[in-house]
């Protein structure tokens, strides 16, 4: 692993770390699921459990192991020898393994966790590492709250574990205690003062108390670290982990930084889903990368921006992490930009609709309305009013008959770009005779190719969107309708169609 000296290697810690949360333990078989898809990712480190903590633990690692081909599968411990044998244990089966075995490095923790001294500490460390490396070569030691501790004596503590075989020294900030500038100082003084530095990776491992954890990763990063510790949705214990999409996302976004992982990001989104399913974690909306807002935007002027030219307001695309496209939410902030990128979507074309008497009654509705939703506007567009269209038609009177013994009569006037016409055609039902009324009127051979009715709420007086494909001259248009009367809301969505080519 010390080739690329550009390479910054991820570590996952969502099955370890992140799991300790209250609530959001896994089954064995639900750390395999998740543990694939990291490897998807292109994570170069998955931390599979802390073997000697539960029988379940112990099996999950056991798990992992036999199911993971490319990672290294890395197993918790603390310094003392049954949790670094129990470790060894469930690492059997893994194609490469590691052992992470360490100990307190402040002298909050040795005073107060351990009762001890420096030195005492500094000898267990040691021990630890040289009895974890009789079964593995490639063994981690974290130093425990390194972020308050005393740089001379965790610079001392690096050189003599790495010294006794550690590959790999994790410096967390456990406590998420240190300032971006504090944190990435005290990397460079490990670099610039343990003189076998070169014989191992630095490892960052930053907790979020105070919502710097990847600042203080990056910070980490900038001054030699090698390895990040992350979690998916930068899960953990109380405020969490470092994220790991913000990350590789801030590495892939910033090239000056000169950094690169195998990560590959468009998992995330789909990753990040099923981590917040699977442990029942909800991911805040304003989460960054992942957020269902994070590639949203209600603003009118943010918005315009957008459309024109995605870059003035996103630094990512969204493609690139799993989303499909930018969500333009229609809000009464919305501008005649952002309703114009709904209807073309929908298959409307501008140049024959009246946009500004289309956009007058969209803010009426949004006024009454937090967020208009695709609905809402399908709705506002099957009016087919005469004030929607510049030409088309428009349906001034519809009358049906039916019922047994009767045979279904529909009776049609439509305005046909400024002049009415009208028919009377029966079918196999009403909807039938009133579609048929409408081509004769219009004189054209329109197929339909799907139909579909479906409820807005329930009840007898509910009302039905209908959806309807039709085939013109080789194309397929959408319509949709909204009425009470199922005859009527057919009518609308086959008329909404055929406004899209007449």
């Amino acid at each position: 692993m010390l080739h690329d000296l550009n390479r910054i290697y991820i570590f996952d810690t969502t099955l370890r770390d992140g799991e300790q949360v209250p609530g959001c333990q896994l089954t064995t078989s639900e750390k395999v699921e998740i543990a694939l898809r990291l490897e998807a990712l292109g994570v170069d480190v998955i931390e599979a459990g802390f073997p000697v903590s539960s029988p379940g633990d112990f099996q999950s690692v056991v798990a992992l192991s036999k199911a993971v081909t490319e990672p290294i599968i890395c197993a918790l411990t603390r310094a003392n020898k049954n949790d670094i044998d129990v470790a060894a244990d469930s690492l059997k089966f893994a194609k490469r393994p590691r052992i992470h075995t360490g100990i307190g490095a402040s002298d909050m923790h040795i005073k107060y966790k351990f009762n001890s001294t420096r030195k005492d500490i500094l000898q267990r460390g040691v021990d630890a590492v040289k009895y974890a490396k009789k079964y593995v070569e490639d063994i981690e030691f974290y130093a425990e709250d390194a972020g308050r501790a005393d740089n001379a004596f965790l610079a001392q503590m690096i050189e003599a574990v790495i010294a006794a075989g550690a590959t790999v020294v994790n410096i967390p900030d456990t406590n998420g205690y240190c300032l971006p500038d504090q944190y990435g100082a005290k990397i460079k003084y490990l670099m610039d003062h343990v003189s076998n530095i070169d014989k191992a990776i630095i490892s960052v491992h930053c907790h979020n108390d105070l919502g710097l954890a990847t600042a203080n990763t990056i910070a980490g990063i900038q001054n030699g670290a090698r390895q990040a510790e992350c979690t998916i949705n930068g899960i953990g214990e109380r405020a969490g982990n470092t994220s790991l999409e913000e990350v590789a996302m801030i590495l892939r976004t910033h090239q000056t930084l000169n950094k690169h992982t195998q990560i590959n990001s468009k998992h995330f989104y789909e990753l990040s889903g099923m981590v917040s399913r699977m442990m029942r974690m909800p991911v805040q909306p304003n989460k960054a990368i992942v957020g269902k807002n994070a590639f949203a935007h209600s603003s009118g002027i943010h918005q315009d921006g957008v459309l024109k030219h995605r870059e003035n307001y996103e630094i990512i695309n969204p493609e690139d992490v799993g989303i499909d496209q930018s969500e333009i939410i229609l809000t009464a902030r919305s501008g005649r930009h952002a309703l114009k990128h709904h209807l073309e979507r929908l298959g409307y074309v501008i140049d024959k609709i009246n946009l500004d008497d289309v956009y007058e009654r969209f803010l009426n509705i949004a006024d009454k309305k937090k967020v208009i939703k695709i609905d809402d506007l399908l709705s506002l567009m099957s009016d087919a009013t005469e004030r929607n269209y510049k030409e088309g038609v428009t349906v001034k009177l519809l009358q049906v008959m039916c019922g047994d013994p009767l045979i279904p009569t529909s009776m049609i006037k439509l305005d046909v770009n400024g002049t009415l016409h009208e028919a009377v055609s029966s079918g196999n039902g009403p909807v039938d005779a009133t579609i048929k009324a409408i081509n004769s009127i219009l004189g054209k051979e329109i197929e339909i190719k799907t139909f579909n009715i479906e409820a807005i709420e329930s009840g007898s007086d509910d009302v039905s969107k209908v959806n309807m494909r039709i085939k013109y001259l080789d194309k397929n248009y959408n319509g949709y309708g909204f009425s009470t009367d199922i005859v009527q809301a057919s009518a609308k969505a086959y008329l909404d169609a055929v406004n899209k080519f007449i």
